[in-house]
């Protein structure tokens, strides 16, 4: 059978910087969305303390946003529970995008808070028994019922603006005022009372909101004629925005966000706004230089843009001016990190189906199908190796990857290496010289293995049968040098054709999917992840890794006439 460490793979990423931890979050809810629903166990109690603590991190316009992307699957009664008990952004979200049976609701309606059962009223696609509970419970039109007891307006209120930046909704529209009557008691359907229940919620909402104004708050509450420091708002799908906090909204209603720069080509690709600078003119309140930060909206029904949410806040005085081509790098990554994410599932998928024909766990299968199934399974294989080394390669470009750091002897992890490859008599004839003596590297081991290995493979795979191609280790300074001799096929190359060509992958396992070139783009930024660096020299390769201190040898013990060896000068 199939182990599936999808989780525990998902679990090993460090969510280093807001892009990688945004990943993990949509990663932890596409797997727990679609465990079974008996699963347990300490790896699911782990990815739902990641879940929580990612989500202390993530804002929450952010993670509503994650909950409304397509293809987002929310199969778990349990992931449910835990989301709609978040801010009512994040509630909202995950309720219209989960997808349980009418059983499943009926067990977790009782537990939800209150505002979110209202919420999910709104939802059309429930079971018989699921809306049977919810009219048992009382639970209406939510916008309109949370203020059927008015005189307590505030427990029924949404949460404070300057937590949520959400629009306010716009209650008295027609069509939810036609399916509230439709579902109202008798008595109380007519349009006065309808009307009446309207403003009550509109009062209720207002006063609310007035409360959380005389609360202190010194980053946000300022004196009048005081600059603000931060607002949020929300656009339409042209760039102008439509709401803004009430203390901001009469200056800011109306600005559109994509007149030119970079904000335009957000709104027009609709794409996240990450630290774009835009000016304001008007009020002395709101004028001047803003930060903007925001995130794509998109119908939940449809999936149609229907504009941005976001915050403005005024830039740090120390902010350096090339600081905004650092959130175009990581966001480079990010993308690329999450594109193979998508890609690993249906590869994993069909992984999974043909171990399943070629093990004939369904039935007997014929021996042509279980030959064509193993071919299948093994490119997959293939195909979730070079994902792999795509991601630890933009892991280490973006800087969010470090290699391991530990000792190991360099001499002896090349000496294997290369009397595993030598037994291969097809092969090139490789040598190593200058191993006689110990070349401690402030690596650890299985990282500098790897990175011998990865070298040795492109290089020998390249090599003719019987090829010499020496290497040698030395000191040099504080550091080892490890020269390896390019075979033939690769030292009339160039730089550009050697790193940046289209030389095929070789036949070495080991050596890469992506040809000759991406496999040393790799070692050469595990390297520079090391504290070291790879170079070509001429028709060699130099690897320099940052050496260790031997303690002090006696010189007798020293072989004479060695100068090649690779030994720790004495103290």
């Amino acid at each position: 059978m199939r182990y599936d460490d999808r989780l525990a793979t998902a679990l090993r990423l460090t969510p280093v910087g807001q892009g990688v931890a945004r990943i993990q979050f949509r990663q932890l809810l596409d797997l727990l969305g679609t465990l079974p629903v008996e699963e347990q166990g300490e790896m699911v109690d782990l990815a739902y303390l990641r879940l929580g603590e990612l989500g202390g991190r993530i804002p929450a316009a952010d993670r509503a946003a994650i909950l409304r992307q397509p293809g987002l699957r929310l199969r778990a009664p349990r992931l449910v529970a835990a989301l709609a008990g978040a801010e009512p952004v994040v509630s909202l979200s995950a309720l219209h995008a989960a997808q349980l049976s009418d059983e499943q609701w009926v067990d977790l309606i009782p537990a939800l808070p209150l505002a979110s059962r209202g919420t999910l009223g709104m939802r059309r696609d429930l079971g018989p028994g699921a809306r049977a509970l919810l009219a048992r419970l009382g639970i209406g039109d939510p916008a309109l019922s949370s203020t059927a007891a008015p005189k307590e307006p505030a427990p029924q209120a949404p949460e404070p603006v300057a937590q949520t930046p959400a629009p306010p909704p716009a209650p008295a529209r027609p069509p939810r005022a036609s399916a509230y009557q439709s579902s109202s008691p008798p008595a109380e359907d007519t349009i006065g009372a309808l009307v009446r229940r309207i403003e009550a919620f509109r009062q209720a909402r207002e006063n609310n909101i007035a409360a959380e104004a005389a609360r202190p708050a010194p980053p946000q509450k300022t004196r009048p004629g005081q600059p603000i420091q931060s607002f949020d708002f929300a656009s339409d799908g042209e760039g102008r925005i439509v709401w803004a906090e009430a203390r901001v909204a009469p200056m800011v209603v109306g600005y559109g966000l994509g007149g030119n720069g970079p904000g335009a080509n957000a709104v027009r690709l609709h794409q996240p706004f990450r630290a774009v600078m835009i000016t304001l003119a008007g009020a002395p309140a709101i004028a001047g230089e803003w930060q903007v930060d925001a995130v794509p909206r998109f119908d939940p029904l449809g999936g149609r843009y229907i504009g941005h949410l976001g915050r403005f806040r005024r830039p740090a005085a120390v902010a350096a001016p090339p600081a905004p081509a650092v959130p175009a790098q990581d966001s480079e990554t990010d993308r690329l990190r999450q594109l193979l994410h998508e890609l690993r599932t249906p590869v994993n998928a069909i992984q999974g189906f043909a171990e399943v024909i070629q093990q004939q766990l369904f039935g007997p299968t014929p021996h042509e199908y279980r030959a064509l199934a193993a071919v299948v399974a093994a490119d997959s294989a293939l195909m979730l190796a070079g994902f792999e080394e795509l991601d630890r390669y933009a892991r280490l470009e973006s800087g969010s990857l470090a290699l391991a750091r530990g000792e190991c002897d360099l001499a002896a992890a090349l000496d294997v290496l290369v009397s595993r490859l030598a037994s291969d008599e097809r092969g090139p004839a490789l040598r190593l010289e200058g191993h006689e003596r110990p070349c401690p590297v402030a690596l650890d081991g299985t990282e500098a293995e790897r990175l011998c290995w990865r070298l040795l493979a492109t290089l020998a795979g390249n090599g003719k049968a019987g090829e010499a191609m020496p290497i040698r280790l030395e000191h040099r300074g504080d550091a080892v040098l490890a020269d390896f001799a390019l075979p033939q096929a690769l030292a009339g190359l160039n730089d550009e054709e050697l790193f940046h060509g289209a030389v095929p992958a070789t036949h070495q396992p080991g050596a890469g999917m992506f040809g000759t070139g991406f496999a040393l783009r790799l070692a050469a930024a595990e390297a520079r992840a090391a504290g070291g660096s790879l170079i070509r020299e001429g028709q060699q390769l130099l690897l320099t890794l940052p050496g260790l201190t031997l303690p002090i040898v006696n010189l007798s013990q020293v072989p004479e006439n060695r100068p090649e060896a690779c030994e720790t000068p004495v103290a």
